[in-house]
């Protein structure tokens, strides 16, 4: 039983639970993850290629800053809006790394990525609005358009067309009643890249039909064969974008729970006014540490890069000797995106055969939307000794499934 039919099995037993909450949707990460320690627990060894987050420290420098922090006292309430040292860094950040410039009171601080897609939804939409979001995606998406009473209208990221948006589609789903594009590149879970041609196409549609743009860029950093390319970047976009990027994956901080989005500075009092009456501001020391991160852990960011295009190249070596898969090599973020569906079995029951079977914890595509049916997402944040025993033990559990069960 999935999570939330859980839930609202339990919340019939007393009639306070508001609907809208039912709306909302779980992470399939978690389910999966709570299934492998029991597993474990049993005596189970189970190979992590579900989780999202990399398996590498936060750089020593960054650790290091917030532990002063803490120590000089950096310990109380600050605005809700961030920190100055903190915003001043991301206009910093941002020009160096995609060549935007901003000022600080375009920036809003916020601790993780979630609260900038869960308050600007709340924010900027309305009943009845329709927004476009990437199928697969981020789950977080569809489920909070759905949450604020929007219309959540799934763009299909198609394999044949290396899961990046076909702007035929995106613009044959525009009506008028479409207020939002969500982009998310590099893209989870298919490891995509918009190029610079199709940014620059969904910027001229976006202002064509007087939309907005979410723009989600947190894997910009862990990227492979192509530059990575920001909406910001074009002109009359910074004007109609609400562009999220965070600490998590790019510096090795999921913990540290920080984040930021830029928008419109006239946005920007009713984004904080909504972050003082939600969490009211972000953790102070850990603010300081991301001033660390964006203007001094450069290398740092560049050496975990690199040994993900490491594992990133293995994996698409090592998977096109296994039979009966197929995948596109991933441009960046660190997952794989395999389709398996010739070997019979829904997204859902592969996920659990390799798992009980193989002992390999992966995520079936469906956790990502309905278009993800038929695939997987595999996590390259595993060293590559794993990695390697993960592909032999995949690589016999589909020969033991094509033989019909039986070696």
């Amino acid at each position: 039983m999935k999570m939330i039919d859980r839930l609202r099995k339990f919340a019939d037993m007393k009639d306070w639970i508001s609907d809208r909450v039912f709306r909302l949707r779980g992470e399939g990460a978690f389910e999966v993850l709570a299934k492998v320690r029991k597993l474990e627990k049993a005596g189970k060894h189970v190979i992590h290629l579900e989780i999202g987050e990399p398996d590498f420290d936060t750089p020593e420098r960054v650790k290091e800053k917030g532990i002063q922090a803490i120590r000089e006292g950096h310990t109380y309430y600050v605005p809700s809006a961030g920190i100055d040292e903190l915003r001043e860094a991301v206009c910093v950040y941002l020009k160096r790394t995609r060549g935007v410039e901003v000022t600080p009171e375009e920036v809003v601080i916020t601790p993780g990525a979630k609260p900038v897609i869960f308050l600007s939804f709340l924010l900027l939409l309305e009943e009845g609005d329709e927004v476009i979001y990437p199928n697969p995606g981020f789950p977080a998406y569809r489920s909070i358009i759905d949450f604020v009473g929007a219309k959540s209208v799934p763009l299909r990221l198609r394999e044949e067309n290396d899961f990046r948006v076909d702007i035929d589609e995106l613009r044959a789903l525009v009506t008028n009643k479409t207020k939002m594009i969500v982009l998310n590149s590099p893209n989870n879970p298919t490891g995509s890249v918009l190029h610079r041609e199709d940014m620059e196409a969904i910027a001229r549609l976006a202002q064509e039909e007087d939309l907005i743009v979410f723009t989600d860029e947190v894997y910009s950093e862990i990227i492979y064969d192509h530059e990575h390319v920001s909406i910001l970047q074009f002109p009359g976009m910074k004007e109609r974008t609400v562009f999220l990027d965070a600490f998590s994956k790019s510096f090795a901080m999921t913990g540290w729970r920080l984040g930021y989005a830029v928008l419109p500075k006239e946005w920007v009092p009713f984004l904080s006014l909504l972050a003082t009456n939600s969490y009211s501001c972000t953790c102070t020391f850990t603010q300081m540490a991301g001033v660390e991160a964006l203007l001094n852990a450069d290398q740092e960011v560049k050496a975990m890069s690199a040994e993900f295009r490491r594992r990133r190249d293995f994996l698409v070596e090592r998977m096109a000797q296994i039979e009966g898969l197929t995948f596109v090599k991933p441009q960046g973020a660190f997952y794989i995106f395999p389709n398996l569906s010739s070997f019979g079995l829904s997204s859902h029951e592969m996920a659990h055969y390799l798992l009980h079977e193989g002992g390999i914890a992966v995520l079936p595509g469906t956790a990502f939307g309905e278009f993800g049916e038929g695939y997987i997402r595999i996590s390259f944040s595993n060293s590559l000794e794993n990695l390697a025993l993960a592909m032999d033990r995949m690589e016999a559990a589909l020969k033991k499934l094509r033989r019909g069960g039986t070696e």
